[in-house]
């Protein structure tokens, strides 16, 4: 990670505890590090806290906390240290795509998946309208892939299907399907080649008071002692749209209504099928399928997958380690949108980087082409296991 990387780095961490509504102020335009004074910890240093502290109207000591606390396990940093009355101290890592790549490989479509949340149980209100019931929905299984107890009452627990198959097929069989593929079974769990293409329905309807939510809270379970009162449910302010299958297909339909911040006014019409880079879901669905051709394409010019050496990629690298980071916070604040943003991040980031991966006219396949096919097919798990968790499949094809 370079000086500029870190700066950005630290940027994107601000914007992130901006946007969790943890820090009440204008983003820089830039974070400026520099190296570590001699006798310093790390080897670079910021003091974006202490410039932050005043309009944030907290101490420059609780900024640092909070902007540290959005740059652990990012890919690159070895450590984030606090000194002196908030100045934030790195320590980089050497490679930081070679961990990235690593840990996407280690859980495949499941990686971002954690127990952050482990101990935390919630409890939705039942829900009627369409719009309401696809967002509780992939709000319950974003809380479990962070270790919560989310259900939803009067529906069935396993909204998400849990972790295999429902219907006993092999995790192979789940190919790219298409744009109308209306399959109830939910979107698989696995790993690295698996293509979800199966879509969970929601269960039942009843209304939603149009309640603002707040930030994740364990709720005691309503049985755990016979003679206290339950936890009221909670429920999330959705601004109803109609879920609009017949004429989009389950994998626009939802991103459609997911895509949007649940109180905002959802996609809608036929730009949610256009083929084009406008469309969002376009373009992650096109950027897994670019991986997935890169990969067959590198099989036929003998270039397999195999991190060996320090990729440039600062923006794809960066995105991947924000992955569980943006699972995390979606899940907090019941916003299945940031993912679906994230996603676009990610597809992006990869589009602009595809075209370095394999070799070009007479180069010979090398080192640094394996490690590039090796963080592109990081990433297609990456859009692989955040278009499940939206419920949306993931074609080999467009």
């Amino acid at each position: 990670m370079t000086p500029a990387e870190l700066s950005l780095t630290v940027l994107h961490a601000v914007r992130r505890a901006v946007d969790d509504g943890v820090l009440r102020v204008e983003v820089p335009s830039r974070v400026k590090v520099e190296r570590a004074r001699p006798g310093g910890a790390g080897e670079y240093a910021s003091n974006v806290a202490l410039t932050l502290a005043r309009p944030a109207g907290r101490s420059a000591l609780e900024v640092a906390g909070i902007i540290g606390e959005r740059l652990r396990d990012v890919p690159g940093l070895d450590g984030v240290e606090i000194t002196g009355p908030g100045f934030l101290n790195f320590t980089l890592q050497s490679d930081a795509g070679r961990e990235v790549v690593r840990a996407v490989a280690d859980a495949g479509v499941a990686y971002g998946h954690g127990t952050a949340l482990a101990g935390t149980e919630v409890r939705f209100a039942e829900v009627a309208e369409e719009r309401a019931e696809i967002v509780v929905e992939t709000v319950v299984r974003l809380l479990r892939s962070q270790g919560a107890r989310a259900a939803v009452d009067g529906w069935d627990e396993s909204v998400d299907g849990g972790d295999e198959p429902v219907d006993g097929r092999d995790e192979s069989s789940y190919a790219g399907s298409g744009a109308r593929e209306t399959s109830s079974h939910p979107a698989p769990r696995s790993r690295v080649h698996v293509h979800p293409a199966s879509h969970p329905a929601p269960q039942s309807r009843v209304r939603v008071d149009p309640a603002p939510h707040s930030p994740i809270h364990p709720h005691p379970h309503p049985h755990s002692h016979p003679h206290s009162h339950p936890t009221p449910p909670e429920r999330i302010h959705v601004r109803p749209a109609p879920y609009d299958v017949d004429r989009l297909g389950v994998d626009a339909a939802r991103w459609g209504l997911l895509r949007a911040a649940p109180g905002d006014r959802a996609l809608e019409g036929e730009g949610l099928l256009v083929q084009h880079e406008r469309n969002g879901l376009f373009r992650v669905r096109y950027a897994y399928s670019r991986v997935r051709r890169l990969v067959v394409n590198g099989e036929q010019l003998g270039v397999t997958p195999v991190y060996e050496t320090p990729v440039e990629a600062a923006e794809l690298i960066g995105a991947l380690g924000d992955h569980p980071v943006v699972l995390l916070a979606a899940a907090r604040h019941r916003a299945p949108d940031r993912v679906a943003r994230h996603l676009e991040a990610v597809a992006d980031a990869l589009l602009a980087f595809q075209h370095t991966v394999l070799p070009l006219g007479d180069e010979k396949p090398s080192a640094a082409h394996r490690s590039r096919l090796a963080l592109a097919e990081a990433a297609g798990t990456v859009l692989a296991g955040g278009l499940s968790v939206l419920g949306i499949s993931a074609p080999d094809r467009i």
